[in-house]
């Protein structure tokens, strides 16, 4: 089990929406949907471009260069280009505070 780590506040994540934040050597991509967060790598499997930029529908981000889809809450792909599955972290909330397990 690893330590979590404050990395933004609750409010700078809009609901529907996401943010990347650079932790320890990575980028990591949270998502609001319908308040809860989820937080994934954020460089697509298929070429590395940043899924937070990407198209949320539900739960599932649409890469922004190539299309491939993952799902927000496992990180698995679902569609191609992307065929290798991106790592997921636990996310919690210390009052507004962001945290990720690393």
């Amino acid at each position: 089990m690893g330590s979590f780590i404050k990395v933004a506040k609750l409010s700078d994540v809009p609901d529907g929406g996401a943010i990347a934040v650079d932790v320890e050597d990575k980028t990591i991509a949270i998502f609001k949907v319908e308040g809860a967060l989820y937080a994934i790598d954020d460089m697509c499997s298929h070429e590395e471009a940043p899924l937070c930029e990407g198209i949320l529908e539900g739960f599932e981000i649409e890469c922004p260069w190539h299309a491939a889809r993952f799902n927000i809450k496992t990180g698995k792909a679902l569609t191609p280009p992307a065929y290798e599955d991106l790592a997921c972290y636990a996310v919690r909330l210390d009052g507004d505070d962001i945290e990720i397990e690393l």
